[in-house]
């Protein structure tokens, strides 16, 4: 596999409220860190390109990607998993990102994902949920993670994040920090786009509800949309039953109407899921969207420039 040795380890946070929870942070092997510049975008109007583009354009619409095989910088010879994608490579420390697990908490899969992101060069660190109500751990695959997530609290997940973002700050100093969420984390990706005192450079979103309830009392993404600060990339499945095209639109008009920097763009055809759980299925959607968030996360004022 093509990209920088990478160092890895456990971590054990502690957050402004006393929480202790897991963490896994993965960087370039020799990589020193840098000084650290704020990172945010100013906003602005974004457009989607087209999705064979290398990086993000700007639209006023929605994006809406490709049929699978048109998408994509090429097809994948097999499945793409979090062990198997092939990073580019980029100038170690440049950029940092604080990964936002799905309900799973800090699965193995999230590791994995962090270890792909060092490998192009990003520093990394996936974060737990469920240090107050589980201890402090890994969750393995037949973890129970249902009556832990109904636990959580908006005011306890942004300490958790807080804490994240400044590990990442302080031990390793990127030059920009970005955030990435799937699902359950997608929505609170959407959501720290609008905590100024984190300083972002941008957030991704896959498959996060931006719109309505969503589980616990974590605010909707769209009605932040005024408070956000940094350009967002959300990346969705047509096929998504719980986020319906209306939903994606909804959260485009808000950020359209707070002048926030952003791209969406939504994979025809694809499920809830498609790049974490359905990779084999959805390989050229799953490539598509690793090189669209590599090229934002590197550069996210690209979009709306």
């Amino acid at each position: 596999m093509a990209g920088a040795a990478v160092d890895s380890r456990d971590l054990e946070l502690v957050a402004a409220d006393g929480n202790r929870f897991a963490a896994f942070a993965a960087f370039a092997s020799g990589a020193e860190p840098t000084a650290l510049a704020s990172g945010s975008a100013g906003p602005g109007r974004a457009v989607a390109g087209e999705p064979e583009a290398t990086g993000p354009a700007v639209a006023a619409e929605p994006a809406v990607a490709a049929e699978p095989e048109a998408t994509g910088p090429a097809e994948a010879d097999e499945p793409v998993d979090a062990s198997a994608i092939e990073p580019g490579v980029a100038e170690p420390a440049a950029a940092g990102v604080v990964i936002l697990p799905d309900v799973r908490g800090l699965h193995p899969y999230y590791e994995e994902l962090a270890l792909r992101f060092a490998e192009a060069g990003i520093d990394a660190v996936a974060i737990d949920y469920f240090g107050r109500t589980a201890g402090v751990g890994k969750r393995a695959e037949g973890f129970d993670f249902g009556g832990h997530v109904a636990q959580t609290t908006w005011d306890g997940l942004r300490a958790d994040i807080a804490a994240g973002f400044g590990w990442l700050r302080d031990e390793r100093g990127p030059r920009t920090i970005s955030s990435v969420g799937f699902c359950f984390g997608g929505r609170l990706a959407f959501v720290v786009a609008a905590l100024a005192e984190l300083e972002l450079a941008g957030v991704v979103g896959f498959y996060g509800r931006p719109v309505g309830p969503g589980r616990g009392d974590v605010p909707a993404p769209a009605d932040l949309a005024s408070e956000m600060s940094c350009p967002v990339l959300g990346l969705f499945g047509g096929a998504d039953e719980g986020i319906p095209a209306t939903d994606v639109a909804a959260f485009d008009d808000a950020l359209t109407e707070a002048g926030v920097a952003h791209e969406l763009v939504t994979y025809p055809g694809a499920p809830h899921s498609f790049f974490d759980r359905h990779q084999e299925r959805f390989a050229s959607e799953s490539a598509d969207a690793w090189e669209r968030m590599l090229a934002f996360i590197r550069h996210p004022a690209s979009i709306g420039a």
